[in-house]
């Protein structure tokens, strides 16, 4: 996982964040698989729904190998619902 800085922190926008507060950076993959990881250990339920729409969102394919489809399947699914 790429180091993320207090300076670079402070650049990212706040849609590269999960949570209000500038809370879980997802601004890469990386971050976002951590920031799953790391709401499943300390967030309540609702921060844990939060930050998995805002990360499968985000990397739609991360959603797809959870659920066993391709990153097109899902892709066509969040459309067809829309």
């Amino acid at each position: 996982m790429a180091e993320l800085t207090t300076a670079g922190r402070d650049r990212l926008k706040e849609s590269a964040f999960a949570l209000p507060g500038r809370r879980y950076p997802i601004e890469d993959l990386a971050h976002a698989r951590n920031a799953l990881a790391r709401v499943a250990q300390f967030g309540t339920p609702a921060e844990r729904a939060q930050v998995r729409r805002a990360v499968y969102a985000r990397y739609p394919a991360l959603q797809a190998r959870k659920v066993g489809l391709t990153a097109r399947e899902v892709a066509a699914r969040s459309r067809s619902a829309q």
